[in-house]
């Protein structure tokens, strides 16, 4: 057996400082402090290597381009690696359209995988959307997508909306 030895390093700051920031802002308030630099991304976006790439009221899109370093035991992007970053747009989506002081939480994720996935695809794209929002609960779901509107996933989500 020959190994090829990789690495990859990476850092992040702590993500309680800007947890702490969340419920005094609204939640599209709050994205934005973070797409805008002012709160450090969650460390889940540089473990993986996701970037947030657009972000308005009801919509939140992540893409990521699928690396080595995603893959499971049988050489393709882990089911793991997908479900998480469509719960990801999911709940930004969701977040979004939330007002300060109302957080949330994920009741139930089903993600249906359509298409393998592997490195030498291009740049995907997690698209978030809002199916219903009500007082205490809310119904989610977020495609992932190539540049052409291929769907490789499809994921949707459950949530909880919780007041502080």
């Amino acid at each position: 057996m020959t190994s090829e030895k990789r690495e990859r390093t990476f850092e992040w700051e702590n993500p309680l400082v800007g947890a702490k920031q969340a419920l005094q802002l609204s939640g599209l308030d709050y994205l934005q402090a973070m797409g805008d630099g002012k709160i450090p991304f969650p460390p889940l976006l540089h473990t993986l290597d996701f970037k947030p790439t657009h972000l308005e009221k009801g919509k939140v899109i992540f893409s990521f381009q699928p690396q080595e370093f995603h893959y499971n035991p049988i050489g393709s992007v882990h089911g793991g690696v997908i479900s998480a970053i469509l719960d990801s747009a999911m709940g930004c989506t969701l977040h979004s359209i939330l007002e300060a002081g109302t957080g949330y939480t994920t009741l139930e994720l089903k993600v249906n995988f359509l298409k393998a996935v592997t490195a030498k695809l291009s740049e995907l794209q997690a698209v978030g959307k809002i199916i219903h929002s009500g007082g205490r609960t809310a119904l989610v779901e977020a495609q992932l997508i190539d540049k052409d509107n291929v769907i490789y996933a499809l994921g949707v989500s459950t949530c909880l909306i919780l007041k502080y």
